[in-house]
């Protein structure tokens, strides 16, 4: 049955985006967020499949909540190695995910700037 729920949770376009971007480490909902242009709720709803699959694992730091490839699994199922390191770099959608990642690390935003925003947005409105 794992192996099925594992499938299942690969079948989904959101849930590979999530996948393809915790390729290159770990982040936390707001970032997923920001990244994918997708509402918290449907962030940690896949979040919530993929870890009940075992693809995705979590930690917590300070008062954020970082998801990351479960090295596990990947460890006991090679071929979602392969799918990670192989095919995901070939699909267009996922290229600019990827794209939109870099830009996201390099204008220096992470949790604390993404909740920095949103307060000042807030205070604004």
């Amino acid at each position: 049955m794992e192996l099925i729920q594992m499938l299942k949770a690969l079948g989904d376009d959101t849930r590979i985006r999530i996948i393809n971007i915790l390729s290159h480490g770990s982040l936390c909902v707001c970032e997923i967020e920001e990244i994918l242009n997708i509402t918290q709720s449907n962030a940690s709803r896949h979040l919530n499949k993929l870890m009940n699959a075992k693809l995705v694992t979590y930690y917590k730091e300070a008062k954020f909540v970082y998801y990351k490839i479960d090295e596990q699994t990947i460890e006991n199922h090679p071929f979602v190695k392969e799918i990670i390191d192989s095919e995901l770099s070939k699909i267009e959608n996922l290229k600019n995910d990827h794209n939109n990642l870099k830009a996201f690390k390099n204008e220096g935003m992470n949790c604390d700037t993404i909740a920095q925003c949103i307060k000042n947005q807030k205070d604004i409105g």
